[in-house]
């Protein structure tokens, strides 16, 4: 996890808005659970963003940019079997290797 202010104003400390704290029968600290992202920044009020999670969401992000392959029926050109496919695969009949153009 890495924290940084929205604002950019160097603050350093934050407070998580929905975290469940669990303590002792004396009232101990003893762990947290984060139950939602979300954090702001003790300096400024301003929301604070989880640097650690951009990685994550640019992945999923590209996920969801490629195109989704419909599915294509393609002739295969060895055993002329009219096939099936999602995206680049071999023939079931005879093996072959084919593409989706």
């Amino acid at each position: 996890m890495l924290l940084v202010c929205s604002s950019r104003c160097g603050g350093e400390l934050f407070r998580a808005l929905f975290a469940e704290v669990e303590i002792d029968s004396s009232g101990e600290y003893q762990d947290y659970r984060v139950t939602q992202p979300g954090y702001v920044c003790l300096n400024c009020g301003s929301p604070a963003l989880d640097l650690g999670e951009v990685p994550a969401a640019m992945e999923e992000e590209a996920r969801e940019d490629e195109p989704a392959v419909a599915p294509t029926d393609v002739l295969c050109p060895v055993c002329e079997t009219m096939v099936q496919l999602d995206a680049n695969m071999e023939c079931p009949n005879c093996g072959s290797p084919l593409e989706v153009a």
